[in-house]
């Protein structure tokens, strides 16, 4: 059962992935998520159910379009690859367990992930994801609030009741955010102050320290790699959103790690 379980987790996250790459290619260009049909950006044919097979048309394709050979974006095939690794991860992280608590963090996770895309090929934090998103948030910590315990470090720093976590949570991550917008003078947008505080109202306090703190240390290892290897383009800002949302991804999985860092002390 737990093999069958795997491989429909697979075929799931496989099969999201496309939809999420439908998302990142079509909303930061304000287009309907359904209207056209899935087409080719370059010669706009519509594409057959044969063209949509996750991963195995990419592979059969070569990479290219069927209809005028224009190259396929290779993020598209490392997001199937990615997504359809990533459900099957999870189920497993959670003994693999069928429940609430999969279900949200398999969501966050997509969240972030198309966060995390749209901004590093556009530099753009939209607004018509943030803020739903941070409706959701509140919506689930409300709702259901016994399936956000797995974001506290087992209660042992705090008692707060989940829905004050995420206030808590959504305000330090807004005031951090912008405090640090305030004194680099711009060298981080207001976009990135928005998604700390839906950061913070996902994961909540105190665990928005622990996540913020790890996004500026992932955030300063891109700089200086990219930096090194001259691929930054001009006087162009380095996008900081994809070091937040792998922090929110990484929080999200493993919550403990700050509970287990300063158990060592």
């Amino acid at each position: 059962m737990e093999v069958l379980l795997i491989v429909v987790f697979t075929i799931l996250g496989m099969a999201i992935a496309s939809f999420l790459n439908v998302c990142i290619d079509r909303l930061p260009r304000n287009q309907s998520l359904l209207f056209p049909p899935s087409h080719c950006p370059a010669c706009e044919h519509r594409l057959a159910p044969k063209d949509l097979i996750p991963v195995f048309s990419y592979l059969r394709l070569r990479g290219r379009c069927r209809y005028c050979r224009a190259p396929i974006p290779r993020r598209l095939l490392g997001m199937e690859i990615g997504i359809g690794a990533l459900f099957p991860l999870l189920y497993w992280h959670y003994d693999y367990q069928l429940s609430a608590e999969l279900g949200i963090i398999a969501y966050y996770c997509c969240l972030f992930i198309v966060i995390f895309a749209i901004d590093w090929e556009h530099g753009l934090i939209l607004n018509k994801i943030t803020y739903p998103a941070m409706i959701a948030a509140v919506l689930i910590r409300v709702f259901r609030p016994e399936s956000v315990d797995i974001f506290q470090m087992g209660n042992s720093l705090v008692s707060f009741p989940p829905i004050a976590q995420a206030a808590i949570g959504g305000a330090v991550g807004f005031g951090i955010a912008l405090l640090v917008v305030v004194l680099s003078r711009g060298g981080m947008g207001f976009g990135d102050v928005k998604l700390a505080a839906l950061m913070g109202l996902v994961i909540g306090f105190p665990l928005i320290f622990f996540s913020l703190i790890l996004a500026a240390i992932l955030g300063g290892i891109v700089a200086v790699i990219l930096l090194l290897r001259k691929k930054k383009r001009g006087k162009e800002a380095i996008p900081f959103g994809p070091a937040l949302a792998v922090a929110a991804i990484v929080t999200l999985i493993w919550p403990n790690i700050p509970g287990w860092y300063l158990g060592l002390f």
